[in-house]
């Protein structure tokens, strides 16, 4: 089995579980493919380990059978974004923060390692969005993102005008500070922080959330995950602010935009006591009531 391992700084206090990661897959002979950008920083932290291929593209990961990221959730994006059409399979660790994508405790490494090798685990498929412009390629060609495509303004005065259409058809006008489409799995990240619903991961939907609004009766919109949305948006200052995931840029107003469901999926291993809701109760505190 060849395992690739891709990361983030992490504090001092996760060196311990990562050295030992290191050690528990050394001592069961197992492959390890290491980022080359994860590679300097795991040296830099004193961590000893025994690589089988230092990468730096993704096209070397041929007989790769799972990844293993190491960080928080915007680690996690990350790696789906390495990753890309080659849809490996990947599990997160949580060596970050809130760990709502990321759900392997460090306590529970060996757990996660015995449980890869001997297949007792699940994969879930997650949809991904894929974002095109009409005079450039966005992000260097790693146009999708696992949990949100947004437009947003990029001064701290004027709003923005998105101009939207849903299948070639006018949608609305948003004034607003922005504008999000989600997926199910993006439902409880930036989207839930701007009013939307929270989907579970299957969902054949995606999530259309306009960011502090200025009409009072536009609210999120949920659509068909078929559906093809397109913007057109006019500023103030003639640019706008375009993000996929933790990747953003600063685009011209002329840029015309289009967002559909990518023609390929994210596969994240969850353990099999990893469960959605009993992550949205101890991660967002979901339905938490005194009376409960």
């Amino acid at each position: 089995m060849k395992v690739v391992i891709h990361g983030k700084p992490f504090a001092e206090t996760a060196g311990p579980f990562i050295q030992g990661m290191f050690d528990e897959l050394e001592a069961r002979k197992i492959g390890v493919f290491i980022s080359a950008g994860f590679e300097k920083i795991l040296r830099e932290s004193g961590i000893r380990f025994t690589a089988t291929r230092i990468f730096e593209n993704p096209a070397e990961l041929s007989g790769a059978r799972l990844v293993v990221s190491l960080g928080g959730d915007g680690t996690l994006l990350e790696t789906v974004a390495l990753i890309g059409p080659r849809q490996i399979p990947v599990i997160g660790v949580n060596v970050g923060r809130l760990g709502f994508l990321a759900t392997v405790a460090p306590e529970r490494i060996k757990d996660m390692i015995l449980a890869l090798e001997t297949g007792n685990y699940r994969i879930e498929t997650r949809s991904i969005l894929e974002a095109e412009a009409n005079n450039m390629e966005i992000f260097g060609g790693v146009n999708f993102a696992l949990n949100d495509f947004a437009i947003t303004k990029t001064d701290t005065s004027s709003m923005i005008t998105v101009h939207s259409y849903l299948n070639g058809v006018f949608l609305n006008s948003y004034w607003a500070d922005g504008l999000i489409v989600s997926t199910p799995t993006g439902s409880t990240g930036y989207s839930l922080s701007c009013g939307g619903p929270v989907l579970v991961p299957n969902s054949k939907s995606l999530i259309v959330t306009p960011v502090s609004p200025h009409n009072l009766n536009v609210r999120p919109l949920v659509v068909e995950d078929s559906s093809v949305l397109s913007f057109e948006v006019k500023s103030r200052s003639n640019n706008f602010l375009l993000s996929l995931d933790s990747r953003s840029d600063i685009v011209d107003e002329s840029t015309r935009l289009v967002v559909r469901k990518a023609g390929f999926v994210a596969r994240l291993i969850k353990m099999r006591d990893d469960n959605f809701f009993d992550t949205l109760r101890n991660k967002l505190s979901w339905g938490l009531d005194m009376r409960n």
